[in-house]
Formats: C-alpha cells, sequence, structure tokens
C-alpha cells in the first residue's frame, strides 16, 4: 500500500485548482482532444435492452438473464465482479442497489458457470460491516456464499489514466476490479446533486479506494466529479457490463437524501455511455446536457439515440418524470420541467 499522506498530499495539490462544479476540457471548450486512442471504446452503434418489474417481490433471476441473453457475454468459469452501488443506509430510503436484485444477478450469473464476487467501497460509511448488515446486503452474501470485497482497503495497483480530464495523471484501483473477467455496474436510477444523475458510469467512484482517496472520495471531488467520471472509465481495461436497478428510483435530491421514484424497469447493456443516455431519457433526462454524458459519448460509447439499438420496452411507454433539483431545470429540455 502506498504511503497515503504523501499521496494525499500531491493529489490534493494538483486538484486544488479545479472547480467542483466544472468539466474541463469538455467538447466545445478545448481544441484538442483530452483522451488517448487506447480510451477510446466507442463502436458504431450500440444495444440496450430495458426490461420491465413491477416491484421486488417477484423472481428476478429470470429477468436477470432475460436482460443477459442479447448480449455476447462469455462468462462460464470466469470471474465476474459485481459493483452495486452501497454508499450508506436509509431505513426510510431507496439510496442503494436493492438487495433483492443483487441476490437474483448472482444466481443468475452463476447458473451461467461464472464464479461471482461481490465487490463495493462505499463512500461515505467507513464501517462496512453496519452498511452490510442495516442494508440487508450481509444477509444476500451469507444466503448465496458470494465472497465480498471492500474496494476501500482491497489491495491496488497503480494505473496511468489514458484521458486528461483531471490532472491526477494515474489512479491507484483495487486488484480486484482490475482482475476482472467481467465488471458489472449494478448502480440505483438517481439523480445526483452535483452530478445530475448517478448511473453506470458515477457507480466506478465505488472502486476508488477511500483510504487513498478520502471520504466521500474528497480527491476525486476536488478533482471535479464529472471530470474524475470520465477518468476512472477511460482508465478501464476489462470487459464491463451494466445493470441498471430502475425498479424503485430516486429523484429530488439525491444520491442519498431525495424520494423514492417508482419505474419498474431494469436496464440492460455493455456500453455505459448507451445505458446511462437510456437511462436518462427514462427519467425525462437530456443526457447530452449532462457534461460527463455528453463528453463520454464522444469515446467512451453511444449518447445520441440514433446509435442506440433499443430491445425490449420502449423508452416513451416507461418514461416518468423525475424531479431534479432547480439548478439542473435545464436538464429536462425537450421534456417538460419538474424542478424543486
Amino acid at each position: 500500500m502506498p504511503d497515503r499522506r504523501r499521496f494525499l498530499k500531491a493529489a490534493g495539490a494538483a486538484a486544488a485548482a479545479v472547480s467542483i462544479t466544472t468539466l474541463p476540457g469538455c467538447r466545445g471548450e478545448r481544441e484538442e482532444r483530452r483522451w488517448s486512442a487506447a480510451a477510446s471504446a466507442k463502436t458504431e452503434r450500440s444495444r440496450v435492452a430495458i426490461l420491465t418489474a413491477a416491484d421486488y417481490e417477484r423472481p428476478l433471476r429470470d429477468v436477470i438473464l432475460a436482460g443477459i441473453a442479447p448480449f455476447p457475454l462469455e462468462v462460464s468459469g470466469r470471474r465476474v465482479v459485481l459493483k452495486p452501488n452501497f454508499v450508506e443506509f436509509d431505513p426510510a430510503g431507496v439510496i442503494n442497489t436493492q438487495p433483492a436484485l443483487l441476490a437474483a444477478t448472482i444466481e443468475a450469473f452463476r447458473s451461467l458457470g461464472a464464479e461471482v464476487v461481490v465487490a463495493e467501497g462505499p463512500g461515505h460509511r467507513r464501517d462496512t460491516e453496519y452498511l452490510l448488515e442495516a442494508s440487508g446486503l450481509d444477509y444476500v452474501l451469507r444466503d448465496t456464499g458470494t465472497r465480498y470485497v471492500d474496494l476501500n482497503t482491497d489491495d491496488v495497483d497503480l494505473v496511468r489514466l489514458r484521458s486528461r480530464y483531471t490532472e491526477l495523471g494515474s489512479l491507484y484501483l483495487p486488484r480486484t476490479v482490475l482482475g476482472a473477467d467481467l465488471l458489472v455496474s449494478m448502480p440505483k436510477m438517481k439523480t445526483h446533486h452535483w452530478a445530475g444523475v448517478t448511473l453506470s458510469l458515477k457507480n466506478m467512484f465505488g472502486i476508488v479506494p477511500g483510504t487513498l482517496y478520502g471520504w466521500p472520495k474528497n480527491i476525486l471531488h476536488w478533482a471535479g466529479i464529472g471530470a474524475s467520471i470520465l477518468d476512472i472509465n477511460a482508465a478501464l481495461a476489462i470487459p464491463r457490463f451494466n445493470i441498471v436497478d430502475g425498479i424503485v428510483g430516486m429523484e429530488g435530491n439525491g444520491p442519498i437524501q431525495g424520494e423514492p421514484k417508482h419505474s419498474g424497469v431494469v436496464v440492460f447493456g455493455i456500453d455505459p455511455v448507451a445505458v446511462d443516455a437510456t437511462c436518462a431519457r427514462l427519467m425525462s433526462i437530456d443526457p447530452l446536457r449532462v457534461p460527463y454524458i455528453r463528453e463520454a459519448g464522444a469515446f467512451l460509447g453511444n449518447a445520441e439515440s440514433e446509435s442506440i439499438d433499443q430491445i425490449g420496452e420502449g423508452i416513451d411507454a416507461l418514461r416518468q418524470d423525475y424531479r431534479v433539483l432547480e439548478r439542473f431545470s435545464g436538464l429536462k429540455a425537450g421534456f417538460g420541467t419538474s424542478g424543486g
């Protein structure tokens, strides 16, 4: 483990001049691109599946298997790391990926012959044991016999960044993530009081170890949330998949203090940009007005609806009006405005 004090001092100095609300280097604000050819993951077209699930009570394993089926995932005999969103616990809230959906995903991938590991680095709670028990994730892990890795304390390797949206230059990332044969991002569909929305791309904040980057990943916030989202995702040179828990999402002052919003959907896809763009549209939010999604659409995937092959259910029939904070009302242009 690297010397944390020396690392924090150096990283903090590098990031100090970057505003938490800005996204330096976005298209239209720069003349040169800030990502290398090696970071480009964009394909000509992307496929996204939307499946319905009215609640968490019915069997969800079949929903997960049906959502995986349209995609060329080779998982038999391979290690699949599920990265849910377990950031905090509120008994009255809907902050986290629902444990029932996580249990169904564990069962689904195991039925396909995969070795499954659950890994997360909670951004607020340092007491991981409390969070696991209070949220119900501990019961799922014990009931399914699944290994859990706390990414805040996992062994790390230094990874050079393949994009330059922050000034960090490199990131220490957990070996559990870097050694995955398939990394599955499993966020909750939520609005976010700083980023606008938090979905598959933003969920990767949780892979960055808090023991090095602080709580709630302070160095990333100092470097700029949108910029950090882009750099983290561009740095991951491993196969990925995305499953978004939109059965009950969160609107308003997310990602922790918002209110429940029933959408009744689970969204699947390989391309995290296309998945997030589709989820934003399901939330009545224009993804091209979310700066980090728009910029990610230049090289990490497809954000434009014309480049996304939508399968399963259609967006229009399932779209919900997610309330956003007033300062994000512009994200809802074309869908009407629901601010607060």
